[in-house]
């Protein structure tokens, strides 16, 4: 009959008890609600959890009899924020050292386990870290197999470290569905370490994108003794207090996973208290049980420390954030709610100065009803300025905030309603008014009128909801593979995909007859020729009834509270905060000042300069081109370990200087995995001029600046010990190899002869070919068989050729671009981002809204597709089977065709009209709203909102023998070129700021 949910904040603790039959959760005045309890977060967690279960079970037996109770507690669950706090706070008495296995090699050795760590946490994780035989194609096939004795020699390496916590991450280990990699490797080191060694297989945190998997992995495996022993402080607390019902923690989703399972991937629990609240608020408002109005609305949980306001689908589960998250500074890729947090809440410290009136960040959190005005404390609050407004009488005590001067009351109160009005309109979904649901203890500081609300509903129990979110979690189960598609059916696949979504829900224990599916995507991987595609399928269900449920109230009450007692004093690893302070924060560098060095017109790149070009690599990418993450981290790692790398203008080199070319060849999904470094590029050019008879290069180019190969150079001109040459031969992205622009104009060598390394020991050298596009087409089949992923090399330029049929510059435009997201993302301006990069480079902002519809398919290898952006209007509905938009009564919205990269956008009306408003070979770049950042094609999901800009191409591009090639006819658009505004020729870094 009833489930228990506690939800652990940062400045309460919230417990309640709800009976979960259908008659008493539908009612829409109590929901089910028999009791709830609030009691302010304890330092021992476990101590505070005990707490409010013992108290709620208490008041519920005052309610509904003891024998009732007695009767059946079906469940408890918990939701805390206790193990993503240790990781944030680097908490070395809650962290531990990790050893890391990564089954890849010969592959990812330039790309190493940690590399993308902040230094403070690489120090407390980093054990010990190999790269050892293994790995999986993204078909399906070995790239190495496992070696038993190359593993029990790692294993005494791991055991000469005492290290008890292992990650095992293989390329593609997702795909793995047979366990002959991660998990036979895990099995061979379980018998060389033993069985208490906790062993984390990749596969079994998070999905495809080794560095992200990885990194979640090591953060799991670092937490992994903590959160066991947590809890199994939480089951000796529900032994105390009589609970026999089984026990869950709620997951960053929505939903719930056994106590066994937590304690095994802990970090999938990291950011389940925002998901509770908003869980909680759909519940009780009636969203998603038939009662709520069919429409996406927002949800502020006003704590004691923060606000969050998150998106709520008509579904009653919050939107998820976009591809990658950071936590404590880790790039990882788990599902985590979009929520966007501001420093307000019932504790928040209110300053009053001469000349204006602050509220916030700051908090006294947990101590607020010991420290605020009206409960007898020292602190002006958020809550004291409430109390004394007098719009909530019989909460705290007015006679202690009787002195407040009124006029700071209304400043204060004017304060807190900009900043709620901020963040609303940051989340919201279209320029109307919202709806708005409200919960949380502190909601008692939001107005009645909000700017940008249309409606402010405040449901029942609003402040406990996340203890009621996580009472009602549901279970999950989710299958996210790359299956190849070739001479398969995609609707029979799907079907199959479903079956076994379903399966793992069971399995998880819902309840068979309410499993139902939610959630299907289909994303066509890039640059193959077999059709393989990723498939994400998720099923949710109701929590079944367990076979035995049993609450004993007659345990002795002070005893357990003696034991309880006890055990804050013996479980000191459970007192919060960190047992370390890092010994020197990270410098922290202003951007609008930062000037790079320039000594006698060479630019020695620092590790700011590459993060600003990998931003505009990107962006550079229109769309395509990869992701230029990986390849920064690389080139930074080089720098780390005392190496160089310089950038020259075409100006210091000779006509007949040798330049270097090289770049990646083949699909992003797979670079994601099997990561290409420089290596494979730097032995396909040596091999290369052995055929040609080259003996020395004079720098290094890029083939295109955009996407991960812009970088590239950057990497091989280390290798090589020569400088990069600021420029490249395309300006941007293109699908294409023959669509460099030596080709275009028919320049010899321009693509051939050229060679293919798949950095696995073969190389390929294609001496002579009939035309430039068969280069293309025979040299991405050999790719195919390679792996879908290569480093190509084709033959070196004369700087002349590389100057005058090339773009000159495009690493100093790609550092400008760059550093304009950066200084409005350090500045908290994103809005100004297109104004920014408009006075870099001729174009305009073509739309700002949120992605509504993706639609994809792959021919020959190339995935085809259009995206549509709009503003998302309140009755706009999602079909989360297929994340497709149900159209409606919409205004203007935008269309983009993309071929990997974006080809044109489109401005349609909502009688169907449409008016172009760009197309290649101008570059059309979607960014996310949310940093500021490019996105590619296949990060395009239903729900994130964009920004997207158009501007101008080269004028090698935008004539007749350019428009061939990279026009709109290239693509099969039947639309003429129309430019968006001249090129501009971007300035030299080394020009404007060599002294």
């Amino acid at each position: 009959m009833f489930r228990i949910g506690v939800d652990v904040g940062g400045t309460n603790t919230d417990s309640v008890l709800l009976d979960v039959r259908p008659e008493h959760i539908s009612n829409t005045k109590t929901r089910g609600v028999i009791a709830f309890h609030k009691h302010p977060t304890t330092n021992n967690v476990t101590y505070g959890i005990e707490l409010v279960v013992k108290k709620v079970l208490e008041e519920a037996a005052k309610i509904v009899g003891r024998e009732t109770i007695k009767k059946g507690i079906l469940s408890l669950t918990i939701g805390t924020t206790h193990f993503i706090n240790a990781v944030v706070q680097s908490d070395t008495s809650r962290l531990a050292k990790v050893a890391v296995l990564r089954l890849a090699a010969p592959y990812t050795h330039e790309c190493p386990p940690f590399i993308d760590f902040p230094p403070q946490l690489e120090k407390i994780m980093n054990g010990y870290a190999a790269i050892i035989s293994g790995g999986l194609q993204i078909d399906g096939r070995t790239i190495n197999p496992i070696v038993e004795l190359e593993l029990v020699e790692q294993a005494k390496q791991i055991k000469a470290r005492s290290l008890k916590d292992v990650v095992v991450a293989g390329v593609f280990s997702p795909l793995d569905v047979l366990g002959s990699q991660e998990y036979a490797a895990r099995d061979i080191l379980k018998r060389e370490l033993g069985e208490d060694v906790n062993i984390v297989c990749s596969r079994d945190v998070a999905q495809i994108g080794l560095l992200e998997r990885e990194n979640a992995s090591i953060l799991n495996a670092s937490i992994s003794t903590f959160a066991q022993h947590t809890i199994k402080g939480f089951q000796d607390a529900m032994q105390r207090l009589g609970l026999t019902c089984p026990l869950y923690i709620t997951q960053n989703d929505g939903t719930l996973t056994t106590a066994a399972s937590a304690a095994r991937l802990p970090i999938r629990t990291f950011s389940s208290g925002a998901t509770n609240s908003m869980r909680g608020a759909s519940f009780l408002a009636g969203v998603g049980l038939g009662e709520g109005k069919g429409k996406a609305m927002l949800v502020a949980d006003v704590g004691g420390t923060s606000t969050d306001v998150g998106v709520l689908l008509p579904s009653g589960f919050p939107r998820q954030a976009a591809a990658f998250i950071e936590v404590g500074g880790v790039r990882t890729n788990f599902a985590m709610p979009d929520v966007n947090s501001i420093g307000l809440g019932g504790g928040s410290r209110v300053r009053v100065f001469s000349d204006k009136i602050t509220v916030g960040p700051d908090s006294v959190g947990h101590h607020l009803t010991r420290e605020a005005l009206t409960f007898g404390g020292s602190t002006l609050t958020a809550t004291d300025i409430i109390v004394r407004s007098g719009t909530v009488p019989g909460f705290g005590d007015p006679e202690k905030v009787q002195d407040i001067d009124m006029d700071v009351v209304t400043k204060s109160k004017s304060a807190m309603k900009r900043m709620l009005e901020n963040v609303v309109d940051r989340m919201k979904t279209s320029p109307d008014d919202c709806t708005l649901l409200l919960v949380g203890g502190g909601s008692i500081l939001a107005p009645e009128n909000i700017k940008g609300v249309g409606e402010i509903i405040t449901p029942p129990f609003h402040s406990v909801a996340n203890a009621v979110g996580a009472a009602i979690a549901n279970v999950s189960g989710e299958v996210d593979t790359i299956e190849v598609l070739q001479g398969k059916s995609l609707p029979d696949v799907l079907e199959r995909m479903k079956a076994e979504a379903k399966v793992k829900c069971v399995e998880a224990g819902a309840k068979a007859e309410t499993v139902q599916v939610v959630e299907v995507q289909v994303l066509p991987v890039q640059y193959v020729t077999n059709q393989a595609t990723r498939l994400i399928v998720r099923a949710v269900g109701e929590l079944g009834v367990p076979e035995t449920v049993h609450v004993d109230l007659n345990v002795d009450e002070k005893g357990s509270a003696n034991e309880a007692e006890q055990q804050v004093e013996s479980d000191t690893e459970e007192i919060s905060g960190p047992s370390n302070t890092p010994s020197k924060e990270e410098e922290r560098i202003d951007y609008e000042t930062y000037k790079p060095r320039i000594e006698s017109d060479v630019w020695h790149l620092s590790e700011t300069d590459l993060f600003f070009i990998m931003e505009g690599c990107g962006i550079l990418g229109t769309g395509g081109g990869g992701s230029p993450y990986p390849t920064y981290l690389m080139c930074r790692e080089i720098l780390r370990q005392g190496g160089s790398i310089r950038i020259v203008d075409h100006t210091s080199l000779p006509d007949d200087a040798k330049i270097a070319r090289g770049c990646g060849m083949g699909s992003p999904s797979v670079g994601s995995e099997r990561i290409l470094g420089g290596r494979p590029v730097v032995e396909a050019g040596k091999e290369l001029a052995k055929y040609l008879g080259v003996q020395e290069y004079t720098a290094t180019i890029c083939d295109e600046i955009g996407g991960a190969n812009g970088m590239m150079p950057l990497i091989t001109s280390f290798y090589y010990n020569v400088p990069v040459l600021d420029g490249d031969l395309m300006g941007r992205a293109y699908p294409l190899l023959n669509q460099v622009l030596p080709a275009v104009y028919d320049r010899p060598n321009a693509l051939a002869p050229c060679g293919l390394c798949d950095g696995d020991g073969n190389v390929v050298l294609l001496t002579k070919a009939k035309n430039e596009f068969l280069v293309e087409t025979l040299m991405r089949t050999i790719t195919t068989e390679m792996g879908s992923s290569a480093a190509l090399v084709c033959p070196p330029l004369a700087l002349r050729d590389a100057r005058d049929y090339g773009v000159i510059r495009t690493q100093s435009q790609a550092w400008w671009l760059g550093r304009a997201v950066a200084i409005c993302r350090q500045k908290n301006n994103l809005k100004s981002i297109p104004d920014e990069i408009m006075k870099l480079q001729t174009g305009c902002c073509l739309f700002v809204g949120k992605i509504v519809n993706v639609s994809r398919e792959v021919r020959a290898g190339f995935t085809f597709g259009e995206v549509t952006i709009a503003n998302l209007k309140d009755d706009e509905l999602e079909d989360s089977s297929n994340h497709s938009f149900v159209t409606g009564d919409v205004d203007e919205h935008l269309v983009i065709p993309f071929q990997n990269e974006n080809l044109a956008a489109y401005l349609v009306k909502a009688d169907g009209s449409r008016k172009m408003a760009a197309v290649v070979p101008d570059l059309i770049a979607v960014l996310d709203s949310q940093s500021g950042s490019h996105l590619g094609t296949q990060m395009y999901t239903y729900g994130l909102r964009v920004t997207v800009i158009a501007l101008a191409g080269s004028p090698l591009w935008t004539s007749e023998k350019g428009l061939r090639t990279g026009g709109p006819s290239a693509f099969g658009l039947e639309d003429s070129y129309v430019s968006v505004g001249q090129y501009r020729t971007p300035p030299s870094v080394i020009e404007t700021f060599k002294t």
